[in-house]
């Protein structure tokens, strides 16, 4: 027995994002501790290649938060 597609519900989203926030950041913050250890030049430069590419998906998440956010208060 098929059933349709399961319906958008947003509700939880605005958590969800802020617990990927939050993840994003701790992995920022590891990789900075790891950056101070003694490791090649060439992980050095491919953690601060991840890390530019973290400090952006926190932006844009940040700004996601937002919009669902504002999406929730036009929904009660």
């Amino acid at each position: 027995m098929r059933k349709g597609p399961k319906p958008d519900d947003r509700r939880d989203n605005v958590d969800k994002l802020q617990e990927q926030v939050v993840n994003t950041i701790e992995n920022l913050e590891e990789a900075h501790e790891t950056m101070q250890m003694d490791i090649p030049e060439e992980q050095r430069e491919a953690i601060k290649v991840k890390n530019l590419r973290r400090e952006r998906a926190i932006e844009a998440k940040r700004e996601e938060i937002k919009d669902e956010y504002e999406f929730q208060q036009k929904q009660d």
